[in-house]
């Protein structure tokens, strides 16, 4: 009988960056994941297909049992990543993959690759769940980042999470906003590599504390909006800091100046989906200038 996992997609509302350094983070899952199906086979050997959201594959691959003990000098593709995250996962479990058979697994995404939903942070949720692993451990020694995304992974309501040294901290919040029919998501039309945003970040950064501490009570503020404008308020003064910390424009200067609403970063900046403010009639600003992947909250958010 196969075995099944699943985990969802995240959207970083709030503590982009700064949540590496200890800042109060809020995010959302998302109704988009990934799906993962485990069959054991008589061969000691791995066959690995993983499935876009259109049932294409887009990785198809076999290695043996005895490939994830041997070291690898470096990772040139996805068979080797793969392998790579399993070796870890035995350094964590020595008891994973000791049986004499093997296994077929089915991976699939409920997204586009390029939406930025989170296709590593769920993969990684997924197989903790397989091999009976800490996640966050798992993710340290393999993708890195701050460990929101795999919290998300595992939840079905908003989160503030934070990380100080290596302690992991979780709290679902409640949410009551009643002004989402406002907020919608625009895909910038390119994936953001989290890694990259990260590696750029450790280089620049300028943050100080008391920065820090402004951006955890932006998000309290904004976990408790009660209305539109102090909502968009709230996210404008965030778009301004992060982007005096990091040293970069926000997108709304690069991309949107003109336009009459707020429009916030989530995650990584320069890609992946925008979150903005306004109603249905706006969509087509956005169509206009060639942003075409656009969704209502109630369709995204979990």
């Amino acid at each position: 009988m196969d075995q099944k996992y699943y985990s969802n997609g995240k959207l970083l509302f709030t503590g982009e960056y700064v949540v590496l350094d200890g800042a109060n983070a809020l995010a959302f899952p998302t109704k988009f994941g990934q799906s993962m199906s485990v069959k054991k086979i008589k061969e000691p050997k791995i066959i690995w297909e993983s499935f876009n959201c259109n049932d294409e594959i887009w990785l198809h691959c076999e290695f043996s049992i005895h490939d994830i003990k041997i070291p690898q000098k470096k990772i040139d593709d996805e068979k080797d990543m793969l392998i790579s995250i399993l070796r870890e996962v035995k350094k964590l479990n020595p008891k994973f993959l000791n049986e004499t058979n093997g296994y077929r697994i089915i991976t699939k995404l409920d997204f586009e690759r390029n939406w930025g939903l989170g296709s590593s942070s769920t993969l990684i949720s997924n197989i903790s769940k397989w091999a009976n692993v800490d996640p966050f451990k798992l993710l340290d020694v393999t993708f890195g980042g701050s460990g929101y995304d795999v919290a998300a992974a595992q939840r079905n309501t908003p989160i503030l999470y934070s990380k100080t040294l290596n302690q992991y901290h979780v709290i679902e919040p409640s949410i009551n906003w009643d002004f989402t029919d406002q907020l919608f998501f625009v895909h910038l039309n390119k994936k953001q590599n989290s890694r990259d945003g990260i590696f750029n970040y450790q280089k620049i950064k300028n943050q100080n504390q008391a920065a820090i501490e402004r951006i955890n009570e932006l998000t309290t503020t904004i976990c408790n909006c009660q209305s539109l404008p102090d909502f968009e308020t709230a996210i404008n003064e965030h778009e301004e800091l992060i982007s005096k910390i990091t040293q970069q424009k926000t997108v709304k200067e690069l991309l949107f100046n003109n336009y009459k609403g707020s429009i916030k970063s989530l995650g990584a900046w320069g890609g992946d989906f925008i979150l903005v403010t306004g109603n249905k009639k706006n969509w087509n600003y956005f169509k206009e200038k060639g942003f075409k992947t656009i969704l209502s909250f109630k369709e995204m958010i979990l």
